[in-house]
């Protein structure tokens, strides 16, 4: 292979991410105390539009304390989607809850909202228990069909999480929430800077919410609980989660060029649309009209898995960094007896046809052309095989 290799999602920094790091080195503020911590929250919380946001170490952390301040204990249940991350039901099983797992819908890839509303009324009829809280996440920078769970949750004191770690910049258009940030909608909203996401600190996170009450104990959480005064004295167990100034301060620097990383995300995406969309092998990522995704990977379904195993195959050789969509929870080992609502066979399916494509912010037109070129003819030999 003489040709460079094409990554799936590689960080972008291209700003004052330099000039900041060195401020932090120049000012000895390098640790969890700094102005920059306090700066990135501010700014994030001001771009999202929630009135609070708390760093944390990474996304994870951000949902684990998510979950505990909303009250979620050992032994309570939370619905959280099959077709997700692990780290969305991990952070569950941190606080002693048990997940129950939810099957996708296909228009979206999300948590189906049907399924959630039809359990939680057939529990009511029954006279059986409700979850304590429902986790939903925006799959693959797609938001999620959330609106009937707002109602939901409202109605039977049932708190609303949402995992927003892959789909930062994400909007819903129209409709109740239109304009709104995904994250921005439930009681608490969590997001993730990991090195592949849209905006990076090297791995971190941020909480957000408009309950100062919540905000208040989730920082307190983050910082080992300890309490004010030069004595160490800690009123609960509470967790190193703090974001470091040195990461906050890439943060600061990557939230300045975020809306140019968003435009470049939704350029890229829609050169694959226009050059794929007559292509009878494979589906085109979700599309909704009340939706506005962040196109953090774009992502195809393959006719079937044979083909969807034999392109990332041929992919791979070609060096360009694709990689099939997330495995079901249902189907891995920590989660195999969790109950699952649905049959699981649309997260199956996704998970069997799904392939996400490089969509790095600083994907050139020539290496996505690579990319194109080198799918088209992997369905092509696939095609002539069978």
């Amino acid at each position: 292979m003489s040709e460079r290799p094409i990554p799936l999602a590689e960080p972008y920094l291209a700003g004052n991410e330099r000039a900041y790091l060195e401020e932090c080195l120049r000012t000895n503020y390098v640790s969890s105390i700094g102005p920059f911590v306090e700066r990135f929250e501010r700014e994030f919380a001001a771009y999202v539009g929630a009135a609070h946001a708390v760093a944390c170490s990474s996304g994870t952390a951000a949902l684990h304390v998510a979950l505990r301040v909303v009250g979620v204990g050992p032994g309570d249940e939370v619905f959280v989607p099959t077709f997700t991350f692990i780290a969305s039901a991990n952070a569950i099983t941190y606080q002693g809850a048990r997940p129950t797992l939810v099957d996708s819908e296909p228009a979206t890839w999300n948590m189906d909202p049907v399924l959630v509303v039809e359990e939680v009324e057939r529990r009511i009829r029954d006279g059986r228990p409700l979850p304590k809280a429902i986790e939903v996440v925006h799959v693959l920078g797609h938001p999620a069909d959330i609106v009937p769970l707002v109602r939901l949750c409202a109605d039977h004191r049932i708190a609303l999480v949402e995992d927003a770690a892959e789909a930062l910049g994400a909007r819903y258009r129209g409709g109740p929430l239109h304009g709104r940030h995904v994250g921005t909608v439930g009681r608490v909203g969590c997001f993730s800077f990991n090195g592949n996401k849209v905006i990076t600190t090297g791995g971190g996170g941020m909480l957000v919410t408009d309950d100062p009450t919540l905000a208040r104990h989730a920082r307190h959480l983050t910082t080992q609980a300890r309490l004010p005064g030069l004595a160490y004295q800690h009123d609960e167990i509470g967790y190193n989660y703090r974001l470091s100034n040195l990461a906050a301060a890439l943060g600061v620097a990557q939230l300045q060029q975020l809306p140019g990383f968003l435009a470049a995300k939704r350029r890229i995406a829609a050169r694959y649309d226009d050059a794929l969309r007559d292509c009878e092998a494979l589906a085109l990522p979700p599309r909704t009209g009340w939706a506005d995704p962040s196109s953090w990977l774009y992502s195809i379904r393959l006719r079937h898995a044979g083909l969807a195993h034999y392109v990332l195959q041929r992919l791979s050789a070609d060096g360009i960094g694709a990689r099939p969509v997330w495995t079901p929870l249902h189907g891995m080992a920590p989660y195999r007896d969790a109950r699952l609502i649905g049959d699981g066979s649309v997260a199956t399916s996704l998970a069997a046809t799904g392939v996400s494509l490089p969509s790095s912010v600083q994907l050139d037109p020539d290496d996505q052309s690579r990319v194109i070129d080198a799918l088209v003819r992997a369905v092509g030999e696939e095609r002539r095989k069978s």
